[in-house]
């Protein structure tokens, strides 16, 4: 039985089902997550579809998040999208219904749920939903915005189709989404406006962007350089693409400091794999796009090392 009729055969099953998807989100997770919720509320109207994880305000134009309770998960079917690792899922109580499917596109290094299906070559988790949509859709509904939500978290993790992840079938995906009684150029207008202050912090970006001989680059966004931007550190995501848009960038890393002291890393590359060195720093990710964390200032410029001897050994 393929992985798509064991997926619809459980959500057939429960009464009430629960989706969650990362910590920190971004359209993908959100477009995964409230997109499978459309498509199974307009699919099977009787059944409780719920959706979990703090709330955005810079996001609430995909949608928001429900309140749920623990009584709630007790005999449901948890669903977590967009999540390669365990610790990034947003709510832990996850682990609490009574099965687990995993559904993602992320390197299947930490294996978790009843059933997994995951796809590291698809350009998104968004993707992956509207296949699942098209392999039984004799059977399911999938209303306008459902086709919204999905073509959103398309849009934007495949950076507006400019990334390799983006496929003939990406494409193929999009335009049949595109069909739907939606506006593309809206999604695309709001996933690539910014407000006045993460403008002066793009700005912030190209001053003050480390280049190296190699090609690889870095910059450091310490509280005390956030702090007069009045940002969150999920306002900083937006920024992580710009440095890829200059010609002599080929790999770089954006340190944002937590309220610990400790530094998350944003990764990127136009071609050396990076997400070996992500794992060596306690993250992971795609080969092009990973995650990783330095527990302090002083462990940066260790990191920044290794980064310029990839780089310089790849080019």
């Amino acid at each position: 039985m393929a992985i798509q009729d064991q997926i619809l055969n459980e959500i057939k099953k429960f009464k009430t089902i629960i989706i969650h998807r990362h910590k920190r989100p971004d359209p993908d997770a959100i477009g995964s997550q409230m997109g499978l919720a459309q498509l199974i509320k307009g699919s099977f109207p009787d059944k409780t579809v719920l959706c979990a994880g703090k709330q955005y305000e810079s996001f609430a134009w995909l949608g928001t998040t429900d309140e749920i309770t623990d009584e709630q998960y007790k005999d449901a079917l948890v669903i977590v999208v967009d999540t390669a690792n365990q610790p990034r899922v947003d709510d832990e109580r996850y682990t609490t219904g009574k099965e687990l499917i995993k559904i993602d596109h992320h390197p299947n290094d930490d294996q978790f749920g009843d059933i997994m299906w995951v796809e590291p070559e698809s350009s998104s988790t968004s993707e992956l939903i509207y296949d699942f949509f098209d392999a039984n859709k004799d059977q399911l509904t999938l209303p306008a915005e459902g086709a919204r939500l999905l073509y959103a978290g398309i849009v934007g993790d495949t950076g507006r189709f400019m990334y390799p992840s983006t496929s003939p079938h990406t494409l193929e995906v999009a335009s049949k989404l595109a069909t739907y009684d939606f506006s593309t150029s809206e999604v695309n207008k709001i996933e690539d406006e910014i407000d006045i202050p993460l403008a002066r912090l793009s700005a912030y970006v190209y001053e003050n962007l480390n280049i190296l001989d190699s090609g690889a680059a870095y910059l450091v966004l310490s509280n005390k350089v956030l702090e007069p931007f009045k940002l969150g550190d999920e306002s900083t995501s937006a920024v992580v693409p710009l440095p890829g848009k200059i010609k002599q960038v080929v790999s770089w890393a954006i340190f944002v400091e937590q309220k610990d002291g400790s530094f998350r890393i944003r990764l990127r590359s136009k071609g050396p794999e990076i997400n070996e060195l992500a794992k060596q720093y306690g993250g992971g990710g795609h080969p092009l796009a990973s995650g990783a964390v330095v527990e302090d200032e002083d462990h940066i410029k260790d990191f920044v090392k290794d980064l310029n001897d990839l780089v310089a050994k790849n080019k």
